[in-house]
């Protein structure tokens, strides 16, 4: 369970302990809010963590064999739920982390410099990118279509070919891929070159 949910109940515990103005058993927030999906000591849970906050939020009462057993408002609760009570907690809590981590996302990108992160959103440099990306996925659909070239004719296709004619088959689809793939590896290495070159300006 979340700690918002956690938050949340909280509240609604204070809010129903103040509409009872009687004392009640704490059962009877199990029965109002939890059953049938969460156990009986989870409400003992929460009330506990209600009174390590604040021992005056709740008048607790033992009975029953349990140190929890019997609970009523007390002067302070209206007060509490007054200036948002648990849930404003929580909300205000989250907003400080998320203050906090977006200040540490922004000094690590400063530390690592900030001429850099201009220069990789600039239009060119993402041509360049897009271009590497092009070139890498070519190399990789190439070397897929040979693949499935040399299964195809090795096993799939029923025709029987004489040995020395499949080996030269086989020979002239290497090459073939060997040729492509220089050509792809010298565009990808110019690509890089250019990439670098616009990086080191």
């Amino acid at each position: 369970m979340g700690e918002f949910f956690k938050a949340e109940l909280k509240d609604r515990f204070l809010e129903y302990a103040l509409k009872r103005r009687d004392y009640f058993e704490v059962r009877v927030l199990y029965d109002e809010f939890l059953r049938p999906n969460y156990s009986q000591d989870f409400v003992h849970k929460l009330i506990k963590e209600i009174q390590e906050y604040d021992n005056g939020l709740l008048d607790i009462m033992a009975g029953n064999g349990v140190a929890m057993f019997m609970l009523a408002s007390t002067s302070k609760t209206q007060n509490f739920l007054d200036e948002g009570g648990f849930m404003d907690m929580h909300v205000v809590e989250e907003e400080k982390w998320d203050t906090f981590l977006t200040q540490l996302s922004r000094d690590k990108k400063s530390s690592n410099g900030e001429k850099l992160l201009g220069k990789e959103k600039s239009p060119v440099l993402k041509k360049e990118k897009t271009l590497l990306i092009l070139l890498i996925s070519a190399v990789v659909v190439s070397f897929l279509f040979t693949l499935f070239s040399l299964v195809n004719n090795a096993f799939l296709k029923p025709d029987y070919v004489p040995v020395d004619e499949f080996e030269r088959k086989m020979e002239a689809l290497r090459s073939h891929y060997q040729e492509e793939n220089q050509q792809l590896e010298q565009a990808l290495e110019k690509a890089q070159k250019t990439i670098d070159s616009l990086a080191s300006k």
